[in-house]
């Protein structure tokens, strides 16, 4: 049975990212990412300033998943937290083994890193996803609620609030 291979993605991969993603966005029934958004993502994966991380999967020398992460910090742990943004297979090589490689991986990096907890959100509908990583041993955290704030949510919140926000900045 062939094993995939899980590495570090370069900036050459942009273009096999970004193939990727467009179709995590279909399977999720969300729009692609327009053209802007894919330099920026491209650019904040491989520029000066990096926010986030990519790693691919390879099933036969073709890349076929893909996962996001990036660190946080726990002020209770006092150590970095690894957040799994992505983690994504094409549909047509689930049941290979190629997403359990890319989750091990990813586990990997997080104790590398010293990393006290991985974390990542599912979406309640993807019951393939809830059960893979339930069969894991992951812990769905009731505990917690996701919230979100948009950037157009920022700037209401921002605009309202304005003079507050520039006291309360120039007091710290």
């Amino acid at each position: 049975m062939f094993q995939a291979l899980v590495r570090p993605a370069v900036p050459a991969d942009a273009e096999v990212i970004l193939r990727l993603v467009d179709a995590l966005a279909d399977y999720e029934h969300l729009a692609r990412p327009d053209a802007e958004a894919k330099q920026r993502l491209i650019r904040e994966m491989f520029g000066e300033r990096r926010r986030i991380e990519a790693f691919l999967a390879a099933y036969e020398g073709e890349a076929v998943g893909y996962a996001f992460v990036f660190e946080t910090y726990s002020s209770f742990l006092a150590l970095p937290t690894l957040y799994l943004e992505d983690l994504f297979v094409l549909p047509e090589y689930r049941g290979k083994k190629v997403g359990y490689a890319l989750f091990t991986a990813m586990v990997q990096e997080a104790y590398r890193r010293g990393c006290g907890r991985m974390e990542w959100a599912a979406l309640d509908w993807n019951h393939l996803a809830i059960d893979f990583y339930q069969r894991l041993g992951a812990t769905h955290m009731k505990e917690w609620q996701l919230y979100r704030l948009l950037r157009s949510d920022m700037e209401k919140l921002l605009s309202r609030h304005s003079s507050s926000m520039d006291t309360t900045r120039s007091e710290l």
